[in-house]
């Protein structure tokens, strides 16, 4: 027998839960506000009773650390952002889906925190789309795990004069990791995302794979999920669009069919990057602006301010446009050139190849074109060397290798060369 309790406030009111529960069931509660009694019910039929917004918070709260379920040949777990792409992935899991959220630390100074996937409201959304079909949701509190895997890296990362991608770090360990083991407790065959992409062999091995409405297609995030946890990942989006998405979504009569997107890098609250490492840890600090000569041009207050390709913003006059080259934090020193210093043909990263491989296309930035490539794999991932010159590439962001539509391998970029 154990005790729980959970609670939630908002705007000056309060609501708490009590339970008590013999294995999985519980056995006492005290839990008003709730659309019925909870005794007798097990912690997965609780997960899915609806009621008002504090007390079903309260519940959920109260159940999250707890949480899990027998074993279901068709049970399917889905993560849930609150927005439509996961919405929708919820519909077609079956009537046996139980829903997840993940709580995840958010900068309390962030002026547009709703908009994030792992936010307050997001988990409210989620949670509502859940019970609308009359499926369990649960919600599970991660928010200082997540600060200290993603977050602290993310500012001291800056700290060291690279440009990470907190994204493919949390996709590419912490989440997913959280996902799977939920998916276990609860007793789910697999776990389904909202995510664009695709799973699909290649190469007689399961490997991820580009969605096919490229515009929306997430797989450069996800490149570094390793391909073993592939057999108990579903990506139902895979092949659709995103309008079909929507129109899905909106035949279901789920108020997600008109939410908004959700913003990358979820923890800033829609505050420019800059703002939050000032806020957390990263001091101002006068420095020089010099050309590739070492010749002064400038002051800054922070080398951190500043990444490769940047080209407003430098604080500099010059008769010819000028980008950032690279930083060094040693000094604090920020060096900005023409754009053809910017070139790069060369790069070592630190990660996988997941098959053999020779030649390759190599995508530097989410936003960038891939690059034709000859890859060579090395003790600790791979080289590169480019068809071609690529400008802005920076260390810290990630490298993916494709071969047609499948990821062929993943990396972290550590050194780069003309």
């Amino acid at each position: 027998m154990i005790e729980l309790a959970g609670d939630s406030s908002r705007d000056g009111e309060i609501a708490l839960v009590r339970l008590r529960v013999d294995g999985d069931r519980i056995v006492d509660a005290d839990a008003p506000g709730l659309a019925r009694d909870l005794r007798g019910l097990t912690l997965l039929e609780a997960a899915a009773v609806p009621g008002e917004l504090l007390p079903a918070d309260a519940l959920a709260n109260a159940i999250g650390p707890v949480f899990a379920a027998e074993r279901h040949p068709e049970r399917v777990a889905v993560a849930m952002s609150g927005g439509v792409d996961s919405a929708v992935a919820l519909l077609e899991a079956g009537p046996h889906a139980i829903g997840v959220t993940l709580r995840l630390w958010l900068d309390p100074h962030g002026p547009d925190a709703e908009r994030a996937c792992c936010s307050p409201e997001a988990v409210l959304a989620a949670r509502e789309t859940c019970h609308a079909l009359g499926l369990p949701h649960v919600t599970l509190d991660l928010r200082e795990a997540f600060r200290r895997a993603i977050v602290d890296p993310f500012v001291q990362a800056y700290a060291r004069g690279e440009t990470p991608n907190p994204c493919s770090r949390c996709n590419g360990s912490f989440r997913f990791a959280e996902l799977l083991a939920f998916t276990r407790r609860a007793g789910a065959v697999r776990l389904a995302t909202g995510h664009y992409a695709a799973a699909r062999l290649h190469r007689g091995r399961l490997l991820l794979a580009r969605a096919a409405d490229e515009g929306k297609d997430q797989s450069y995030m996800l490149a570094r999920l390793d391909p073993r946890l592939l057999d108990r990942i579903w990506f139902p989006l895979g092949d659709r669009t995103k309008a079909e998405t929507r129109a899905a979504a909106a035949a279901a009569g789920l108020a997600a069919a008109e939410r908004r997107e959700s913003q990358e890098a979820c923890f800033l609250a829609g505050d420019d990057y800059r703002d939050f490492l000032a806020r957390h840890g990263l001091p101002a600090a006068a420095g020089r602006i010099v050309d590739e000569s070492g010749r002064d041009l400038g002051r800054h207050d922070g080398h951190w301010r500043f990444t490769p390709g940047q080209r407003r913003g430098l604080g500099v006059v010059s008769p010819e446009p000028l980008y950032a080259l690279r930083t060094v934090p040693s000094s604090n020193t920020v060096v900005v050139g023409r754009r053809d210093s910017l070139a790069v043909t060369s790069i070592v990263a630190r990660g996988r190849l997941y098959v053999p491989a020779s030649r390759i296309q190599a995508k530097l930035r989410y936003r960038s074109p891939a690059v034709g490539a000859t890859v060579a794999e090395t003790a600790s991932g791979f080289r590169l060397e480019l068809d071609e010159p690529a400008y802005g590439v920076a260390k810290g962001q990630a490298a993916v290798l494709y071969e047609g539509d499948a990821v062929v391998g993943a990396g972290l970029i550590r050194k780069i060369s003309p």
